[in-house]
């Protein structure tokens, strides 16, 4: 699965908006938008910020163990 798909569902799952996310990352709305569209990707700072807030490790988001 995508990275984007990944970061959606961890979302959802929070219950958090686009917004919400924005603000506690300290980015753009438009920003998390680009991310969970598969537009950019966030730098590495930004992805640990990600996992933290979602409480899932860095690996889980990039599917690093997938085949």
């Amino acid at each position: 699965m995508a990275f984007w798909n990944n970061l959606f569902k961890a979302k959802k799952r929070s219950g958090l908006s686009q917004e919400e996310v924005a603000e506690k990352l300290g980015v753009s709305r438009q920003t998390v938008s680009k991310w969970e569209n598969g537009e950019t990707l966030p730098d590495f700072l930004q992805s640990k910020k990600l996992s933290s807030l979602y409480h899932m490790a860095i690996d889980d988001f990039f599917d690093l163990d997938s085949e």
